[in-house]
């Protein structure tokens, strides 16, 4: 069995081939750490640092991403891309729209971010911060960070839950709760089942005992 806890820890040892982003929201993703990046030079080596594969296995839990980047030092450093989690309340209004919108559950199930929700799940400008065990903390991000977001762009391209991990729910307990959402939608717009007649009290009925 699966709980809530081990459904919201995800680690990837290998990361899809390529390094640009493939999707609009795995390139939106890259560019909400860009949007801070001071040094372009930082980014480009960041880029190469992904391509090359010094991004080791990459671990989701709810608000963070952590690697280990190996740069021209033996010992790699420890990366960390963070992202503020929804609380319960965001999470229930977030989880209520998709379920009352076909689309964008088909596109969730579908492993596509839904339109509809990009600037609800994706970070902004300023929102996704970098930190680095490496000296080179002046400027951020690092060529560790850069290299790490765009690794994770990469599992965003291919699997939007981790986005959601990120964001502080898990794959399974997700779909458990869409699933019971969108059921009790589809319970208040279908019609009765059963014809509207007059009730009878129980009591008048059992005495209706003689034929006509």
């Amino acid at each position: 069995m699966i709980t809530a806890r081990d459904d919201r820890r995800r680690t990837f040892d290998t990361v899809p081939a390529g390094v640009e982003a493939a999707t609009w929201w795995g390139r939106a993703w890259v560019a909400a750490l860009e949007a801070r990046a001071q040094d372009a030079a930082r980014l480009a080596r960041g880029r190469a640092y992904a391509s090359e594969g010094h991004v080791d296995a990459v671990t989701v839990t709810p608000g963070r991403i952590v690697a280990y980047v190996r740069g021209s030092r033996a010992r790699p450093y420890r990366t960390e891309l963070s992202l503020a989690a929804f609380a319960d309340g965001e999470w229930a209004e977030l989880l209520e729209a998709v379920a009352a919108d076909p689309a964008a559950l088909g596109a969730l199930l579908e492993r596509e971010v839904p339109r509809s929700l990009a600037q609800t799940v994706l970070p902004g400008a300023g929102e996704l911060l970098a930190r680095c065990s490496c000296p080179d903390v002046a400027r951020p991000p690092c060529k560790h960070a850069a290299a790490l977001c765009y690794r994770a762009a990469r599992l965003l391209d291919t699997d939007p839950f981790v986005l959601l991990l990120l964001r502080g729910r898990g794959e399974r307990e997700l779909l458990e709760e869409l699933a019971r959402r969108n059921a009790a939608h589809a319970a208040r717009e279908r019609p009765g089942s059963t014809p509207d007649f007059p009730g009878v009290p129980g009591r008048a009925a059992a005495a209706r005992t003689a034929l006509p």
